[in-house]
């Protein structure tokens, strides 16, 4: 179990180097960047939906099934980690037409649909909101032309998805897409007793981190994925099945050319500030992400351990092939411009706001650079499960 406040990674003051500071409250901080602006998560989150579109079939395919065995008259739907944008309601308006035609298929009534969106606090839920009247305009549109619809209930749901968060066996389908590789707080063990950081020059785990870097991540990956899946197992009724798409990694070895690789290049950016004399050293050695990108090995042990759940699939995605040719030469900026959306929060909270546009600047012409030697490709992957 993880212990009671969860979302607080303990971080070396570096104005303090021999004390502790809570430094890092991941679920009071973390959130996509808001708004409609240039560098918010809605303009800059087209990898993502190109995953999610990837596995939409199966997602699709999977709820249908869920729904022609158990017929709920009510049926719960929870998308985890849901941020803000054009993506969020996206799915959520696949899933309620596909809910809406299989009912139809059978000739049953329509049932109603209880759909929560999850996502910390901080979440911009406001533009989400906002943007809901479209969304029932448009399914009520359907629901005159194609002869009936299912009645819709959409609600906000604040909170970390690392413990409970609904009632007993109150869902029926849970979908997560891109959130399971942010972990609840950054790992306690990249510090030393006396707060010092063990992973001096990195962000994350990378080719100079000592072993005990990769396996503090691990160690974390593992708690939260375990409370993840237990606390799921709780509030999903027996055949309930969940859609979990989160960022990966080939094989054991934690450095690679994929997410790995993109943390290598920030925290080079990073130390290239630092040689200008923009960030303090220290500043830069107490920081570390509060991110894991896991094997499937890892993945597969923390469900089969956990036993409450049948794998039903597990796929590979390479979401990153393509993406230079998608931005006709603009890949640096674009990957910059992603990660930026996810990250600036943390970020500015740490180093300021100021140091922002120079980094993503120094990032993006990194990753053009790199992508001339060697391509950079990120994978994903997507996993279906059945509750037991």
């Amino acid at each position: 179990m993880i212990e009671t406040s969860p979302s607080k990674a303990y971080l070396k003051s570096p104005h303090s180097p021999n004390q502790t500071t809570v430094d890092m409250d991941v679920q009071k901080l973390f959130h996509m960047s808001p708004g409609l602006g240039d560098n918010s998560y809605a303009k800059n989150s087209s990898y993502q939906k190109k995953g999610s579109d990837m596995v939409k079939h199966i997602t699709i395919e999977a709820l249908e099934q869920v729904y022609v065995a158990l017929t709920p008259k009510s049926i719960g739907i929870a998308d985890l980690g849901c941020s803000s944008g054009p993506n969020t309601l996206s799915i959520i308006r696949d899933i309620i037409e596909a809910i809406g035609q299989v009912s139809c298929k059978m000739m049953s009534p329509k049932p109603e649909v209880r759909v929560y969106l999850n996502d910390l606090p901080t979440n911009d839920f406001n533009s989400v909101f906002r943007s809901l009247p479209d969304l029932y305009k448009d399914l009520n549109s359907k629901k005159e032309r194609d002869g009936g619809f299912p009645w819709v209930s959409i609600a906000g749901y604040p909170g970390s998805f690392y413990g409970r968060l609904f009632p007993n066996n109150t869902l029926h389908f849970v979908y997560s897409s891109f959130s399971l590789h942010w972990l609840s707080k950054v790992p306690p063990g990249l510090y030393d007793e006396e707060g010092k950081t063990v992973n001096k020059g990195s962000i994350y785990i990378s080719e100079s981190s000592p072993a005990i870097v990769s396996e503090a991540y691990l160690k974390q990956f593992k708690e939260d994925f375990s409370l993840f899946l237990e606390s799921r197992s709780q509030e999903l009724t027996c055949g309930g099945c969940m859609m979990l798409i989160l960022l990966g990694r080939i094989g054991p070895d934690h450095v690679d050319r994929g997410n790995s690789f993109l943390w290598e290049l920030l925290s080079r950016s990073f130390s290239i500030l630092v040689s200008q004399g923009q960030v303090e050293k220290e500043k830069v050695d107490s920081y570390d992400v509060h991110f894991y990108a896991p094997s499937r090995d890892e993945i597969e042990a923390e469900i089969k351990r956990d036993a409450s759940f049948e794998l039903v699939k597990f796929e590979l995605l390479e979401t990153g092939k393509g993406y230079d040719d998608q931005f006709r030469g603009n890949y640096g900026k674009e990957v910059a411009m992603a990660v930026r959306a996810v990250q600036e929060s943390m970020i500015s909270h740490h180093f300021g706001e100021a140091i922002l546009d120079s980094l993503f600047d120094i990032y993006a012409t990194m990753v053009d650079q790199e992508m001339l030697i060697q391509e950079i490709n990120p994978i994903s992957f997507a996993i279906l499960l059945r509750k037991l």
